[in-house]
């Protein structure tokens, strides 16, 4: 059963006040960085992604940049980051398209995101809304579990939950909603052993097997 409209907004005033400007924890120096980051992210911690990216992006910053440097170092340069070559191949993909289709500019829209080499919808939307301000929910491991243990928006796939909480979230809460959940996620309501004693929605939540 889904959380009620007045136990979402108290839900969302909650997470708010704890955390009212939730940072995404990704390093990166401009927009393309930022894509970049998020595509290595994907099945990768953050932490992981920032240690390989750190040297990286002091020496390219440009999809110009990444594309000279070529794909066999681009690959030695992120291989402490799982599935390292098929990313290293999407990163210069990507750049080379950046390059020649929307003059070395990240797009600003899914559908043109989407069409990037090794983008999909989930990395689509954390660029959206991180680098554009859209509002737009980026659901992970971590959002989907939430979505389905709280009762916030109970679904069967990522896309059912990224559409369900678009519709229940209120507007005043979108822009920071998918870091909110994610930290929270990560930090609190944890895949095997969530934290209940310290959750400031814990009452709020409908998860059955609290810990005590």
């Amino acid at each position: 059963m889904a959380m009620r409209k007045d136990k979402v907004v108290d839900f969302f005033t909650r997470l708010e006040k704890q955390n009212p400007e939730p940072k995404g924890e990704l390093h990166y120096v401009n927009t393309y960085t930022l894509l970049v980051a998020v595509v290595l992210s994907a099945q990768a911690t953050d932490k992981g992604v920032n240690k390989a990216t750190e040297p990286l992006f002091k020496k390219v910053q440009t999809p110009e940049q990444m594309v000279a440097m070529g794909e066999a170092k681009v690959r030695d340069a992120i291989k402490t980051i799982g599935l390292y070559r098929n990313k290293a191949k999407n990163v210069i993909g990507l750049s080379k398209a950046l390059i020649a289709d929307h003059n070395s500019e990240v797009p600003q829209t899914r559908e043109e995101l989407v069409k990037l080499p090794g983008v999909g919808r989930k990395t689509a939307n954390v660029v959206l809304n991180i680098a554009f301000g859209q509002p737009t929910m980026a659901v992970d491991t971590h959002i989907f579990r939430l979505g389905n243990r709280t009762g916030l928006a109970p679904g069967k796939n990522v896309l059912e939950v990224e559409q369900k909480l678009e519709k229940v979230i209120p507007d005043q809460f979108k822009l920071h909603a998918h870091h909110w959940l994610i930290l929270h996620g990560r930090y609190v309501c944890k895949a095997r052993t969530p934290d209940c004693l310290v959750c400031v929605v814990e009452d709020l939540c409908r998860f059955k097997e609290k810990t005590t």
